[in-house]
């Protein structure tokens, strides 16, 4: 119980600086308080319980904790602005593949890989049919293909399908609730029926992971 709180105050402390840097891009978001020290704070307590349960080894929480910061300040500003700042996006790489050098060398490797892979996947729809993603959601994908592919390749493919079958069921809804109330949703380039790519990605990315690094939640290969 005691790592449980304490991973939890971290993350609630975490929580409060994605707040405040958001307030301060130069496209600044202001996400009303207290969603991002909840969300972040759960996140990491979750985590913090996996390891201290033995579910989670220790070179995996770097990891994890950094993702599920990522998952809830960008989520969030996709969720407000429709929009991914490139002051979360293009960073998260380089962080991911740094968080990975715990995990050895394979996994590493297997990052760089994964964030070429699903990056490359992402690009070549956008190109194909520019109204289907933003290009947000490509820089995106990099850094969590790096994530998904650091644990294992079967986690990467889950991911890449778990966030489609999300993104599509949230705006099949969506479109239903709207039809019943006779609203006509225009939505902006990279949005689905007026729901945005981004939380979709990031609720993936993070569910994987946490399934991956769980000892025989995921195959390893």
């Amino acid at each position: 119980m005691a790592h449980v709180v304490f991973f939890g105050g971290l993350g609630m402390l975490a929580g409060a600086l994605a707040r405040w840097l958001l307030g301060r891009l130069r496209r600044g978001v202001d996400v009303p308080p207290p969603w991002c020290e909840l969300l972040v704070g759960v996140l990491w307590a979750a985590s913090g319980y996996g390891w201290a349960a033995g579910w989670l080894e220790t070179a995996w929480l770097p990891l994890l904790l950094g993702l599920g910061w990522l998952a809830v300040a960008a989520g969030a500003v996709d969720l407000l602005r429709c929009r991914l700042p490139d002051a979360l996006t293009v960073p998260a790489l380089p962080a991911a593949l740094l968080l990975a050098v715990p995990l050895g060398g394979a996994s590493v490797l297997r990052a760089v890989l994964g964030a070429a892979l699903l990056g490359g996947g992402y690009l070549l729809i956008r190109l194909v049919a520019p109204a289907a993603l933003g290009a947000g959601d490509v820089k995106l994908a990099a850094p969590l293909g790096a994530a998904m592919a650091a644990a294992s390749w079967s986690a990467l493919l889950v991911g890449a399908l778990l966030a489609a079958v999300l993104t599509l069921g949230v705006a099949m809804v969506q479109s239903g609730v709207g039809a019943l109330a006779g609203a006509r949703l225009e939505a902006p380039i990279g949005v689905v029926g007026g729901v945005p790519h981004g939380p979709a990605m990031l609720a993936a990315g993070w569910l994987v992971l946490a399934m991956a690094c769980t000892h025989g939640a995921l195959p390893n290969a």
